[in-house]
């Protein structure tokens, strides 16, 4: 069985994007099309199980162009989201879910061989906390999103609503590595100040988070909090920001200390902002702004 660098699970996206300045379009989206195409960029041996409709698997030929090996599973419908910026603050969004693929159950996943899975769910409906359980009994090292956790979608408007995680603690001693973006940071732990909330987090079983935020990304790992600003001089493509850093750092993690994955998962991720969609570099790009932001 081929052994991979990192797999991430999580659904595929169909996404509207409706600007707060400038025209809606539409694009691929979901966490993990960012993240496994940010990993493949980087090098990595990068595999993807996802769920869709058959009738749309055109959707993953940029990652199969990439080298992503894609494990797809049957659904009868493809997710699908309507995301709004209602303000110039990126951090701030309404995201209405009009379709979803179901959740990807234990029971229907591929055997698996890989150093690192990540978990990056669109919403709590690409699966339930026994999969995560289960994966993990299984000896797998895990890294998770938070955001899954605390999405939870409406069943009147099909809005994406944010609440608490009773699970939380939970996750955050299962996962080797977790993610949040400052919203969800604030949800979790009751604080927008990064520091704070990480701390929080910590105390909590967290071993290693990444939390970002519209002006850079925090990391809390060993007792100590680092922090790394984005460099980009301006914003083409906000949608995918956190999965590519926590990608870029994951991937980087491998074989590089913490704080050098930190800066370079900022600098990544800021070549991917001043860019439309997925990050679409090489390692030298990113070196080269690592070089440029010391």
């Amino acid at each position: 069985m081929k052994l991979y660098d990192i797999v991430f699970i999580g659904h595929m996206s169909l996404n509207h994007i409706v600007p707060f300045e400038g025209t809606p379009k539409n694009t691929s989206g979901g966490a993990v099309f960012f993240a496994a195409m940010t990993a493949a960029a980087i090098g990595k041996r990068t595999a993807l199980v996802t769920k869709f409709a058959k009738n749309e698997a055109s959707f993953i030929t940029p990652l199969t162009e990439k080298g992503v090996a894609v494990f797809a599973l049957p659904a009868t419908e493809t997710t699908r989201l309507t995301i709004t910026h209602p303000s110039k603050n990126m951090d701030l969004r309404e995201i209405y879910q009009e379709k979803s693929a179901g959740p990807i159950t234990f029971e229907e996943m591929p055997e698996i061989n890989a150093q690192l899975i990540h978990l990056c769910p669109v919403t709590g409906e690409d699966f339930n906390f026994n999969l995560v359980k289960t994966l993990n009994e299984k000896g797998h090292r895990l890294s998770i999103d938070m955001q899954g956790s605390v999405r939870f979608l409406d069943p009147v408007t099909q809005k994406i609503q944010l609440r608490d995680a009773p699970q939380k603690k939970e996750i955050l001693t299962i996962a080797e590595k977790v993610k949040l973006d400052v919203m969800e940071a604030k949800l979790l732990t009751g604080t927008d100040n990064l520091e704070k909330a990480a701390l929080i987090l910590e105390e909590w079983g967290s071993r290693e988070t990444l939390i970002t935020r519209s002006d850079g990304v925090l990391l809390r790992y060993g007792g100590k909090t680092y922090f790394e600003k984005f460099s980009n001089r301006h914003v083409l493509s906000r949608t995918g920001r956190g999965d590519t850093t926590f990608s870029a750092y994951l991937c980087r993690r491998m074989d590089h200390n913490a704080l050098d994955s930190l800066k370079f998962a900022a600098a990544l991720a800021s070549i991917k902002l001043e860019n439309p969609g997925p990050f679409n570099g090489t390692v030298d790009d990113v070196l080269l702004r690592m070089k440029q932001q010391s």
